[in-house]
Formats: structure tokens, C-alpha cells, sequence
């Protein structure tokens, strides 16, 4: 039954990944949903409070991963508050447009045409819309590397 049980938790923990292609599965819940299963269907001593508590601080950074990166690059390049909204709502949309690349090309394009629109400068659009490109991969690369610390913490204090 363990064998069986670590399967899951591995495909979950795979899945998990899946999150920073698609925006619309829940990465972090499906990271979660690994532990879960480890605590609720093989040992619910192994893990320590410090590794729960840890765990929770770097999922709230997970969350402010995207929001730190995109309020930075978008404001470092004069874009508006309409620019960060509409680049939140584009990575959504772009993920189930032309999935992988729609959640590059997507918020790109909007962001670009919304700040044309609120500043009135290509130029500075542009830049702006550059902006929400490497704000996205740079909250991305945060967000693996924040998950790759949770799983390899978990197989620290789960193997170990």
C-alpha cells in the first residue's frame, strides 16, 4: 500500500509543475495534497511542526512571488495599475488560448495594447509589456525554486 501511496505522492508532486504552464492548476494545492497524503496515509509523526510551519512560509512566498515580480517590473517601467490587472487576467486567459505560449504572447499583447491606451506612447507600452514578460518568468523561476525546496525539504524529513 506505501508503494502505491508514494506513486501518487510523486505524480502529484510532478503535477504540481504543471501549474507554471498552466496557470489554472492550483500548484501549491496539488503540492499540498502530496503532503497530505504522506501525512493522512503513511506517517503522521515524520513530518516535524517546523517542517508545517516551513511550509507555509514558503507558500505564502509562492503567492507573493507573482504579485512582488509583476507590481516591480510593471512600476519600475511607468505602467499602470490597469497594465497589472490586465496582465493577471491575460496569463489566465492565454493559458487555455494557445496553451504553452498563449501565457507569454497573451499578456504581452494585452498589456501592450492597454498601456497604449492608458499612456499614449508606444514606446513606453512596449517597454511596459516587456516588463510583464520578465516579471512572469521571473516570478516563475521564484515559484520553482521555492517548490523544488519544499519537495526536497519533504523527502528530507520524510526519508530521512
Amino acid at each position: 500500500m506505501s508503494i502505491f501511496v508514494w506513486t501518487v505522492i510523486i505524480l502529484l508532486f510532478i503535477a504540481s509543475f504543471a501549474g507554471f504552464i498552466f496557470p489554472i492548476v492550483p500548484s501549491v494545492l496539488v503540492l499540498w495534497a502530496g503532503f497530505g497524503l504522506y501525512y493522512v496515509g503513511i506517517s503522521r509523526e515524520e513530518l516535524s511542526i517546523l517542517f508545517w510551519i516551513g511550509m507555509f512560509v514558503l507558500t505564502a512566498l509562492m503567492f507573493l512571488a507573482d504579485f512582488l515580480a509583476n507590481s516591480y517590473f510593471v512600476k519600475k517601467y511607468g505602467g499602470s495599475k490597469w497594465g497589472e490587472w490586465t496582465a493577471v487576467i491575460a496569463l489566465i486567459a492565454g493559458s487555455f488560448i494557445i496553451p504553452p505560449f498563449g501565457i507569454l504572447i497573451v499578456p504581452f499583447v494585452a498589456v501592450f495594447a492597454v498601456e497604449l491606451i492608458v499612456l499614449k506612447n508606444v514606446k513606453q507600452a512596449f517597454f511596459v509589456a516587456y516588463a510583464t514578460l520578465i516579471a512572469f518568468l521571473s516570478g516563475t523561476l521564484a515559484k520553482v525554486v521555492i517548490q523544488l525546496i519544499m519537495i526536497g525539504w519533504f523527502l528530507a524529513e520524510a526519508i530521512l
